[in-house]
C-alpha cells in the first residue's frame, strides 16, 4: 500500500488572508508530502507496509510513527478548513462544549492557551473520550491522542513551519485566525461518529 498526500477540498488560495496560499504550498504541498514519502520509504518491506495510516499510528514508534503520525495529523488539520466554514458548533457537540468547558469562548480561550503555552513543536487537540466527554490534550511533536485511547475532533499544528510564513514568531494571532477558518460541521460529524 503507497500512501498518497490526499487532495484538498479547497484551491491553494482560499483560505487567505487567514492561511495563505504560499503557506499551503510550503506546509501542505512539502512538509506533508515529505512526512508522506518519507513513510512510503521506511514502510517498505515491513509488516506496516499493508496497513492503512491510523493502524500504523497506534502500532508503530520510532521514525515510522513520526511520519505516519506527521501524516495523518497534518490531514486531520487540513481537512478541518473551509473558506466558508461553520462558525460554531451546535447540536450534540455544542451541548458537549458547555458541560464540559461552560461556553464555546470558554473553550476557545483555554484551547487557545494550551496551543500558545506547548513549548516547542506540536499539537493541541479536542478530544472526546469513549462516553462523549471532551477534553484539550497538547502533544509534542507527532503526538496523536489516537495512541491514548481518545477520539480526534480538532487540532491546531504548532510547528513554527504552520505559521512562519504568515505570522513570523506571533503563534498567538496564528492562532486567533485559526478559528475562522474552522469548520465546525466537520467537528460535529467527528463527535457524531
Amino acid at each position: 500500500m503507497t500512501h498518497v498526500l490526499p487532495q484538498l477540498p479547497y484551491a491553494e488560495d482560499a483560505l487567505a488572508p487567514h492561511m495563505s496560499k504560499e503557506t499551503i504550498e510550503y506546509h501542505y504541498g512539502k512538509h506533508h508530502q515529505a512526512y508522506v514519502n518519507n513513510l512510503n520509504k521506511l514502510i517498505a518491506g515491513t509488516p506496516f507496509e499493508q496497513m492503512p495510516l491510523e493502524e500504523i499510528v497506534l502500532k508503530a514508534d520510532g521514525p515510522i510513527l513520526n511520519n505516519a503520525a506527521q501524516a495523518w495529523n497534518h490531514t486531520f488539520f487540513f481537512f478541518t478548513f473551509s473558506p466558508t466554514p461553520k462558525s460554531m458548533p451546535s447540536g450534540a457537540l455544542a451541548e458537549a462544549i458547555d458541560r464540559d468547558f461552560g461556553s464555546f469562548d470558554q473553550f476557545k480561550e483555554r484551547f487557545a492557551q494550551a496551543a500558545a503555552g506547548l513549548f516547542g513543536s506540536g499539537w493541541t487537540w479536542l478530544v472526546s473520550d469513549e462516553d462523549g466527554h471532551l477534553s484539550i490534550v497538547s502533544e509534542s511533536n507527532a503526538g496523536n491522542p489516537m495512541r491514548k485511547g481518545l477520539n480526534p475532533l480538532l487540532c491546531i499544528d504548532v510547528w513554527e513551519h504552520a505559521y512562519y510564513i504568515d505570522y513570523r514568531n506571533r503563534r498567538p494571532d496564528f492562532i486567533d485566525n485559526f478559528w475562522k477558518i474552522v469548520d465546525w460541521k466537520v467537528v460535529e460529524e467527528r463527535y457524531m461518529k
